[in-house]
């Protein structure tokens, strides 16, 4: 089967997997089972009333902002666990709202995306999982400041709730309607460029992003088969050059680069270690 084919299939699994609580999306209501104590891999709202499992960036965020307490073992354990053996392949393959973007760039728009501050603006993900995630919450108490100012998959959920709900649309303020707003720039945003949100803001992919160079399952390059002809880098839809840097922390795994290559010197999959024939310089995030 084409490989396109195959990780679409394992997208919409794992996004309906993760939100298999068909019942709430059309009752308004929000699982509380025992599940939802245990984190999904991927970025899917703990709010979204199909969610069976709680995202690992907002329980880690209501962990530190009560750190006080407890230290988030198990959340920190979990994201070094799917690090470690898949790293960015996560985002690629297992997340909902990875999923919602490669959608939304199929639909025929004006479509850029390759630009000058590309590569600058790779960095703020990673500003914003120190300030966002981390700093903040540890600063004040009970204030997920990613989750309630920024990530647009709850913002979606919002919607799926108030649809349902006439109570929670009446509950609805300024705060939502900024949150609308954020939503709407990345739906914009997601038409013309691949994956916006993974690129520039996603804190978990900067998270998974960390691992890509040791995770288990990676990619490598023969260099006696590569000719740098480019095929690679064009085809890439994160904007990296696989012959420069096969486990950039911005690739996602999805494999495009290795359908491209004419040679096939490009391979991905669960391979031990670092070949000799794959380069290990990490240069600046982004591709050309």
């Amino acid at each position: 089967m084409d490989r396109k084919k195959i990780r679409f299939g394992i997208q919409a699994a794992a996004t309906l997997i993760q939100n298999a609580n068909i019942k709430g999306f059309l009752t308004g209501s929000i699982f509380e089972g025992a599940t939802k104590s245990v984190c999904v891999p991927g970025l899917n709202c703990y709010s979204c009333p199909g969610a069976i499992g709680a995202c690992p960036i907002g329980a880690l965020q209501s962990h530190l902002s009560s750190m006080k307490f407890k230290f988030p073992y198990y959340i920190v354990g979990f994201l070094i666990f799917f690090g470690a053996v898949l790293g960015r392949a996560v985002c690629g393959f297992l997340c909902p709202f990875g999923f919602f973007q490669d959608l939304l760039y199929k639909i025929p728009f004006y479509k850029k995306n390759r630009f000058r501050i590309d590569k600058y603006l790779r960095y703020l993900k990673y500003l914003i999982l120190l300030l966002l995630v981390i700093i903040l919450p540890l600063t004040f108490d009970l204030i997920p400041f990613f989750c309630k100012y920024v990530c647009p998959s709850g913002t979606v959920a919002g919607i799926w709730l108030a649809a349902a709900d006439s109570n929670i649309r009446s509950a609805l303020g300024p705060l939502f309607n900024w949150k609308l707003i954020v939503l709407l720039i990345f739906i914009v945003l997601g038409l013309i460029i691949k994956r916006p949100f993974c690129k520039y803001i996603c804190p978990l992919g900067a998270i998974y992003g960390f691992f890509n160079r040791i995770s288990v399952y990676r990619m490598t390059l023969d260099k006696n088969k590569c000719i740098n002809c480019g095929a690679c880098a064009k085809a890439c839809m994160m904007n990296v050059d696989p012959a420069k840097n096969p486990n950039s922390m911005e690739c996602i795994r999805c494999g495009e680069c290795v359908d491209a290559c004419p040679h096939k010197a490009l391979q991905m999959g669960f391979m031990p270690g670092l070949k000799k024939t794959e380069k290990t310089n990490d240069p600046a995030v982004g591709g050309k």
